[in-house]
């Protein structure tokens, strides 16, 4: 493993030889007594971390310090820099860290201080990166809003992309929470009627006696209580597309009313004498198997056929894969954006559990799981318990208050050995115990690094 660059940055020699000398066991060490050389070498060597001298020159027409710091975070703005000055200096200290220094510290120098400042910084460092190169990850396997990289949903994104750009009549078929909905936004997104309306209307979700009013309109005075005209769906979706949402629950008499507008697209409102003619296309989706409602006389043969033109059929989670892990850190770095709560990841057994469940709910169920482990969770390490696998059903036995001490005090041993590198004394500190007593910790958990685990 290579080991991370630490560019010294500083005018007085003893110093730069100091902490060059401290620091190379652990590090590459590389030094330079100007902004000039500081610059030059951070371009070509691309450190990790830069420890920074405020006072770098007695010379007014030289550049000290702070001048360089927003030129080294434009180089790499995951750089860590940590600005180091006098007695005295605290205004400077502050300058810095409001344009954007990840630390300071104050001379004199304490070289074991020091030390436990750029270890914390390096280690906040890996978690931005490693976060970085997951967003980077996830754009690669997104289409649209959709995340996904397994077999069946790239087959899905490859359908899209066939259909989008014609008029054909789409129907969406899954379980339900598979996201049939994002499915139908991405064939509009896609579609030539992109710029034109989307609605959508959720067919069980209104009363029957109101449904036919929802989608095709009123005269006034159709009805009791009919005051106004009003318009319907399909006329709002006029030139762009609407999304029949669970057409499994439209009635027999109105997907009569539906089957009718597909053959000549035209709609008449209830109480109406006037056919109108609309331009738009249908996506419509269902979570029932529509072909046993048509043998159960509970959906119309011919309107199915209108339908499934082509048939977009989505795999429920369990069938995905490695795609249930990359949509959790992706809903990960959501919510914890979302609830202020930086560097969060997922424990290795968090993960083992993950891979394991077999998501009833679907994308939906995993969804409300990992937005409830931001908002629970203690630490920076997400366990089975933050994420409820240890209230589900497919726990063995409820667990006892032991138990949840005994977790609670791992995860936090956890937390300590990774935030300090596995650095048992530091961790000890960090715990406020004896290097013993984490010792035997450490030995009752059985507690190993995570590559160690893999």
């Amino acid at each position: 493993m290579e080991k991370e660059k630490i560019l010294i940055v500083d005018d007085e020699e003893g110093i730069r030889t100091q902490l060059s000398w401290a620091l190379r066991d652990e590090y590459e060490t590389l030094l330079a007594s100007n902004a000039e050389e500081a610059l030059a070498l951070a371009r070509k060597e691309k450190p990790d971390l830069v420890t920074l001298d405020v006072a770098l020159s007695t010379y007014e027409h030289e550049k000290d310090g702070l001048d360089i710091l927003e030129d080294l975070l434009q180089i790499d703005p995951l750089l860590k820099v940590i600005v180091i000055t006098g007695h005295g200096e605290q205004i400077n200290a502050l300058r810095a860290i409001s344009s954007g220094a990840s630390d300071f510290y104050t001379k004199p120098i304490n070289l074991d201080e020091l030390k436990v400042i750029i270890k914390r910084n390096l280690h906040v460092q890996r978690l931005e990166r490693e976060n970085k190169e997951l967003i980077e990850e996830l754009e690669e396997k997104k289409f649209e809003d959709i995340i996904g990289s397994s077999p069946k949903m790239v087959e899905v994104f490859r359908t899209i992309r066939k259909i989008a750009t014609t008029d054909v009549t789409v129907l969406v078929t899954g379980e339900s929470g598979t996201g049939k909905e994002m499915v139908a936004k991405a064939i509009h997104r896609k579609s030539l009627r992109r710029d034109k309306p989307y609605v959508t209307i959720n067919c069980g979700a209104i009363p029957e006696t109101l449904l036919e009013s929802e989608l095709f309109g009123h005269e006034k005075g159709a009805f009791t209580d009919a005051y106004i005209q009003k318009k319907g769906k399909f006329e709002y979706a006029n030139e762009g597309t609407i999304f029949l949402d669970e057409i499994g629950e439209l009635p027999l008499s109105l997907q009569v009313k539906l089957l009718r507008f597909l053959q000549d697209h035209k709609i008449e409102r209830i109480g109406g004498k006037e056919l109108i003619p609309l331009d738009l296309r249908i996506i419509a989706a269902t979570n029932k198997p529509l072909e046993k409602e048509v043998q159960l006389k509970k959906f119309r043969e011919d309107l199915y056929y209108r339908l499934s033109v082509i048939n977009v059929q989505l795999p429920p989670l369990r069938e995905r894969g490695e795609d249930v892990i990359i949509l959790a850190n992706a809903m990960l770095s959501v919510f914890s954006k979302e609830f202020n709560k930086i560097n969060l990841s997922f424990s290795q057994k968090s993960i083992l559990r993950l891979k394991e469940y077999g998501w009833p709910g679907n994308v939906r169920e995993l969804e409300n799981m990992v937005k409830r482990a931001v908002i629970m969770c203690q630490s920076k390490r997400i366990t089975p318990f933050d994420l409820g696998f240890s209230l589900t059903e497919e726990s063995k036995k409820p667990l006892s208050l032991q138990a949840i001490r005994e977790n609670a005090e791992k995860e936090a041993i956890l937390e300590a050995l990774n935030a300090n590198d596995w650095n048992v004394s530091n961790a000890a500190k960090y715990l406020d115990v004896s290097r013993t007593t984490l010792y035997a910790l450490i030995e009752k958990y059985k507690l190993k690094k995570e590559e160690d685990i893999q």
